[in-house]
């Protein structure tokens, strides 16, 4: 989601985590886009999510380390929470690829990409939207089949997303046409190091696959807009569970600002309007809350936040309240996406070093006392996923919570590729109650487990 990307240094990519983003002088270089096409919501190679789901370039420093570790050691630290990691993606498939999403029936990845140009031509300058069938590989492990760009020829696309009720249906971002400026007017922020780019005629858009030929050309006709003029950068886009809502990021104000979108009703709902950019929101598993990264501590810093949703009874959404701060501190956090079994939320972080992004688990658990106040876990619950040298960004997970899926430089290649690992759910983390209606999930998620506190 959903995750923009996140520039982390050479050649990242962006992220639907939110575009743009992150400390601008501890990330990395970054060309004035165009080069590789903002990604925004949940990239590396540099992986980044617009900081989380923008777009960005080629890791550098990250890639250095990497003859630090070596695949036994970090396959040995890693476990028991990963285990038989595969990489999906491919340098002589793709200069780079990330930000990957699962469907909700486990068998397409969607993800985006720049492919590999033929003999003597340069690569294109912006991700592609990937959509790719999930197999069994000849060596009876995972991999990636029939990869079928979705996207128009020469546009700019991020942030895509799974339709979870019409796995057939697919929303991502997309300029359509190539972008009419490297560098597009309006929100941009960047120093002498490195700088993000917002294509005005970023807006997000739906495919429907059902009667199309797989590997057939997507050309802007076939896409339908749900939001976006080409006016204003807009993208980071997430669907609720039961598909009636998007939320995304605009920047149509000057600041990255969250609204809700009802697809019945064609409704839009400001969710958050505060000072800085707040982008790459998701919804919570039960549709309750949602999650975001933002730069609104003005310390040149990403930090996540967790929101509730008030609905009307009904179900449509009036706006969010009791937003809560989960990190903190002088780190770079990003492309958060729920578990969606438990209480736990996966992340990238800078909390080890600015040079080498991993993933973390934390805490994001709240709860109803007997008294009935409401409480919530401030995130002090965090454990360290991935143990590689190369950079490790963009976390998400399958619809059952047993696969992770994520953007890595750890391969041989140094590119950002995309990997996936069977996922064990670490025992500090609850597994939400089974056995209830979602609305009493909602009330009970974060009740203390027998004999352990909240």
């Amino acid at each position: 989601m959903n995750r923009s990307i996140m520039l982390l240094a050479p050649a990242l990519f962006a992220a639907c985590t939110g575009t743009g983003s992150g400390s601008v002088n501890e990330v990395g270089t970054i060309a004035a886009t165009g080069a590789a096409a903002p990604v925004a919501t949940h990239g590396v190679d540099g992986a980044g999510a617009a900081a989380a789901r923008g777009a960005s370039k080629d890791q550098g420093s990250a890639g250095q380390a990497s003859e630090q570790a070596s695949p036994t050691d970090w396959i040995a630290a890693e476990a028991p929470i990963l285990t038989n990691a595969v990489q999906l993606t491919f340098g002589r498939d793709w200069v780079r690829a990330g930000e990957n999403y699962i469907d909700p029936t486990g068998k397409r990845v969607l993800f985006q990409g720049v492919p590999q140009p033929e003999a003597g031509k340069a690569p294109d300058d912006h991700y592609a939207m990937v959509l790719a069938d999930l197999v069994m590989g000849a060596d009876d492990k995972p991999a990636l089949a029939s990869s079928w760009i979705i996207s128009p020829k020469g546009s700019a696309n991020t942030c895509g997303w799974f339709d979870p009720k019409d796995p057939d249906r697919i929303i991502f971002a997309t300029t359509l046409v190539p972008p009419t400026a490297a560098n597009s007017p309006g929100y941009q922020r960047g120093t002498g190091r490195y700088r993000w780019s917002f294509p005005p005629e970023m807006r997000i858009v739906s495919l429907d696959l059902k009667g199309r030929a797989k590997g057939s050309e997507i050309v802007p006709a076939d896409l339908k807009t749900l939001v976006g003029d080409g006016s204003a950068y807009v993208a980071e886009g997430n669907l609720s569970a039961d598909g009636r809502h998007l939320i995304y990021c605009s920047l149509a104000t000057g600041q990255g600002d969250l609204y809700s979108l009802d697809l019945q009703t064609g409704e839009t709902v400001p969710l958050v309007r505060e000072p800085g950019y707040d982008g790459g929101p998701f919804f919570s598993p039960d549709s309750t809350r949602i999650c975001f990264r933002s730069d609104r501590t003005g310390d040149g810093h990403l930090q996540l936040f967790v929101g509730d949703l008030e609905r009307t009874t009904d179900g449509r959404i009036l706006g969010v309240s009791r937003v809560h701060q989960l990190t903190m501190g002088d780190t770079v956090n990003w492309g958060p996406f729920w578990h969606p079994a438990s209480t736990a939320m996966a992340y990238a972080t800078s909390e080890l070093g600015h040079q080498n992004y991993e993933v973390f688990l934390i805490d994001s658990a709240r709860w109803t006392t007997g008294a009935g106040m409401s409480m919530q876990r401030d995130g002090s619950t965090k454990v360290r996923v991935t143990h590689a040298a190369g950079a490790d960004v963009l976390p998400a997970f399958s619809a059952d919570g047993r696969r992770m899926i994520w953007t890595s430089k750890r391969g041989p290649e140094n590119t950002s590729q995309v990997w996936l690992a069977d996922f064990a759910l670490p025992q500090a983390f609850e597994p939400v109650l089974t056995g209830t209606s979602a609305g009493e999930s909602a009330r009970n998620e974060g009740a203390s487990a027998p004999g352990r506190a909240p």
